[in-house]
């Protein structure tokens, strides 16, 4: 199927996702733009979309982790608007020098806790918390789907487990 014919195709579920976006978005731009992003994203990956299976699930599928994602994204942002007449954006970067030594400590804390993990767990660990899928995982480190999901909970676990008593 071209690109042209699958274009046709999702657009033929637009009012579906414009109903998705405005529950999402709860704003009509927003929402637009959600759709707008969502089909460039499906166009982009058309040749993964296997002819046959649910195309509005997939449309879906898509349309709800670029959703999570923008809004992960807005959130990790730290930028506020100053009300004044030029509407200056201030970023909030500056942070006192005490709270960076604290967080400096924690973070070496955290990671030294982190490192005493046994590898074999900590390597499935660090590569989901790096983003991988768990099949991603597997592929990579040759072991089974099962194995990769029982590494990474045993690594929670056990990191848990350390950092109880940290407050």
């Amino acid at each position: 199927m071209s690109r042209q014919e699958f274009g046709l195709l999702i657009t033929k579920h637009e009012s579906f996702l414009m109903q998705l976006a405005m529950k999402l978005t709860r704003s009509f731009e927003d929402s637009n733009d959600l759709i707008q992003e969502t089909y460039f994203k499906a166009l982009k990956s058309s040749d993964k979309f296997k002819e046959g299976t649910n195309l509005k699930g997939w449309l879906y599928t898509i349309m709800r982790n670029t959703f999570i994602n923008a809004y992960r994204k807005r959130k990790n942002q730290n930028t506020f608007v100053d009300e004044t007449e030029t509407n200056f954006f201030l970023n909030s970067n500056q942070i006192e020098k005490s709270s960076t030594m604290d967080s400096l400590v924690d973070r070496e804390y955290l990671m030294k806790q982190i490192n005493s993990v046994d590898k074999t767990y900590l390597e499935a660990f660090m590569m989901y918390f790096n983003g991988y899928k768990y099949d991603e995982i597997a592929q990579e480190l040759n072991v089974p789907l099962g194995t990769v999901k029982s590494r990474i909970f045993l690594a929670r676990k056990k990191m848990m487990g350390k950092l109880k008593d940290y407050h």
